[in-house]
């Protein structure tokens, strides 16, 4: 159990140009992304996420964490025009993925070529974050990962803390999820859940096409 946190909140760089930020990340963890950027000496900086919590979903872009991501980065240091955001519309959801699959689809818009991306996350998020990054970038993208840790509790004690109870126990479980039932929309729904909808259907309509 104490090494469930660490396996979770991994830190893997790749070699790359390219540096990704979650726009939900907190203030704290912005600043460190602000030193990853000029200590990686990157050429592309993204934002990323979809409508910010409590506005009851999508309004425009500039409602969205991508936004607030590229607000707080601008106010740490970088220059505006180093700042593309990449909002989502998804609000509730597989938002990460939905994330990850606006900024594949930004990429092929404006064709621009990436052959790898390193994502800022925050804590626990991180295995999961680049586990939905790269299904949604596919096997031409090599994607790294970057975990800043949650100052609010000890990483190495987290299960005496609500937040690292919350945290942690809340991301295995979304990465199991994620890495054994997850599939990408449009691709082929797994046989078990194909057998699961045809015996409802058959049990409406006697009809039933896989």
């Amino acid at each position: 159990m104490a090494n469930l946190y660490g396996f979770l909140a991994v830190t893997e760089r790749v070699d790359s140009d390219t540096l990704v930020v979650e726009g939900w990340i907190h203030q704290y963890a912005t600043q460190l992304a602000v030193e990853e950027y000029w200590h990686g000496k990157y050429r592309l900086l993204f934002t990323t996420g979809g409508p910010v919590v409590g506005k009851g979903g999508y309004i425009n872009d500039y409602n969205t964490s991508a936004s607030v991501g590229a607000d707080l980065l601008k106010k740490a240091g970088i220059p505006r025009d180093r700042i593309q955001m990449v909002p989502s519309r998804v609000n509730d959801r597989d938002r990460t993925y939905s994330s990850a699959v606006a900024l594949r689809n930004w990429l092929r818009e404006h064709s621009v070529q990436v052959r790898s991306v390193n994502v800022v996350t925050e804590g626990a998020h991180a295995r999961r974050t680049r586990l939905l990054f790269q299904k949604a970038l596919g096997p031409d993208v090599t994607v790294g990962i970057i975990s800043l840790r949650d100052p609010d509790y000890d990483a190495k004690r987290w299960w005496r803390y609500s937040d690292g109870v919350r945290e942690v126990i809340g991301e295995a479980i979304a990465y199991i999820y994620a890495k054994l039932f997850f599939y990408q929309p449009g691709g082929s729904l797994p046989l078990d859940t194909k057998l699961a909808i045809c015996s409802s259907q058959t049990r409406r309509d006697s009809c039933c096409l896989l």
